[in-house]
């Protein structure tokens, strides 16, 4: 195994958030009645005529620029010729030899401390086909409202060496699509789909291995998956003396392994030619600092500013750009603080890594659909940092602020929840304790140090958790020490 190396590369279809498909005005809306969303151009009617959609060119050309495409200032769309059910017009609309985007790459994390670059080598427009449905009638089935949506094509160089290398590219990629409002990224709605080029040679060796091609992956682990596999099993079949056929391979879920689905098409078998019926696309240097200029700041630039500029332990950064909307509500939490310092910044992250997101997973939402102003987690969060609640009180009235939008502060204070810091009554339970337990006394002193948990938590406990854990500690590490 450690002789060969692993050539992958990622071919990834992403659908566009678009309101109408590519080449007509029907709606691209997901879920809707079979064979509702369609028309005569979607279906390709004899006599009709394409119109091509300005937001997927938009879309493209943001997408293009996120990865640090060079974009083409002038494209042209192609027919791609192949029968199959899906395919109502038995070609498809497509780019082939100048893609609007080329010669890019994606920025992705190995680890912390070390980053490598992917190579993009092109990203084209094209239209979606239709969807087979083979398990409501005894013969298939097919349902073409899918047929036209937009889409777009990202080629990946073969720059991943493992499967670990492809799933992080395309979760990258994914999170870049989300983050542009282009694409929902949902692999399981097949918003997402990747096909993977996998190939294996001898490591030192220049020239690639035979590759497969592996379809049917609906989930990033899946992806993995299947690759972790083929890669073991072309090796399997050099090591016995066999030869790796170049063919398309489908991702078995169930038996966990790839296998056979036909031997590999050639650009020849789909005899392209230039689409007659669209003009060239045309991108000028306005509409290229126009879409420039609406780019959001990408996941891994936010990542690092966070980092930098709230000193987040990168463990956190990630988590929290992880999801845009997430990073989002962070950042308008921290505005609400009045004392802005890591201390508060690293105790908003946590309560937000923590209760919130426990929240939204609970409830299955996003963080923008639960009734919770970021103003009031900022409170919370200070009143704690500054001693006036204990974290047990904070957690305990959390879920009624949640609920009503009441002022942490205003709930503190008709409540009498503010934490106690008087020592003198804090010293009396803990004396009362102590005469109380001797014998955890004489484990203490014995080196069992878990007892001065036993007096700290029944301390709180006596005191209805308003005392200040950190007073408490202290003063039972004195009674105990002078006991």
């Amino acid at each position: 195994m450690n002789k060969y190396e692993a050539i992958i590369g990622l071919e990834v279809h992403a659908q566009l958030l678009t309101k109408s498909k590519a080449f007509c005005s029907c709606s691209t809306v997901f879920g809707a009645s079979p064979n509702t969303n369609t028309c005569p151009v979607c279906l390709g009617h004899p006599g009709t005529l394409p119109l091509l959609n300005k937001g997927l060119v938009e879309d493209i050309v943001k997408v293009g620029i996120a990865t640090n495409c060079k974009i083409r200032p002038i494209s042209s769309f192609a027919r791609k010729n192949y029968f199959y059910a899906d395919l109502v017009k038995g070609y498809q609309i497509t780019q082939h030899n100048d893609p609007i985007c080329y010669n890019g790459f994606v920025n992705i994390e190995l680890d912390e401390n070390e980053r490598k670059k992917i190579g993009v080598t092109r990203i084209h427009m094209e239209e979606d086909t239709g969807k087979g449905i083979h398990d409501l009638d005894i013969d298939s089935l097919m349902d073409y409202n899918r047929s036209g949506v937009p889409l777009i094509e990202i080629v990946s160089e073969p720059d991943m060496r493992n499967a670990n290398e492809a799933y992080k590219y395309l979760t990258e990629l994914r999170r870049i699509l989300v983050y542009l409002g282009v694409c929902t990224g949902n692999m399981e709605e097949g918003a997402l789909r990747c096909d993977a080029n996998v190939s294996v040679r001898l490591k030192g060796a220049t020239k690639f291995g035979t590759k497969t091609e592996v379809k049917n992956m609906n989930s990033f682990r899946n992806v993995e998956k299947s690759i972790e596999f083929e890669i073991a099993r072309q090796i399997e079949v050099l090591e016995n003396g066999g030869e790796i056929l170049q063919e398309t391979r489908m991702w078995d879920g169930q038996k966990q392994e790839t296998r056979t689905m036909r031997t590999k098409e050639t650009a020849i078998d789909y005899r392209y030619f230039t689409e007659p019926d669209l003009i060239k696309v045309s991108v000028d240097e306005a509409m290229l600092a126009s879409l420039t200029s609406q780019l959001p700041e990408l996941p891994l630039n936010r990542k690092d500013r966070f980092i930098k500029e709230y000193e987040l332990p990168a463990y956190d950064a990630g988590v929290l750009v992880e999801d845009k909307s997430i990073a989002d509500y962070y950042e308008e939490t921290c505005k609400h603080l009045s004392s802005k310092n890591p201390k508060t910044y690293k105790l908003v992250s946590n309560w937000i890594m923590t209760e919130v997101m426990r929240i939204v997973a609970e409830k299955n939402v996003s963080i923008t659909e639960i009734d919770l102003a970021p103003n009031l987690v900022a409170e919370l969060v200070e009143l704690f940092a500054d001693d006036v609640i204990s974290s047990r009180i904070a957690k305990d009235i959390f879920p009624e602020i949640l609920e009503t939008g009441i002022s942490p502060k205003k709930l503190v204070e008709e409540r009498n929840l503010a934490q106690v810091s008087d020592t003198a009554s804090i010293e009396k339970i803990v004396k009362k304790l102590i005469d109380e337990n001797p014998e955890a006394v004489e484990k203490f002193k014995s080196g069992n140090n878990r007892t001065l948990g036993f007096f700290v938590g029944n301390t709180m406990k006596l005191m209805d958790g308003k005392a200040n854990p950190k007073i408490v500690t202290e003063i039972v590490n004195k009674y105990l020490a002078n006991s």
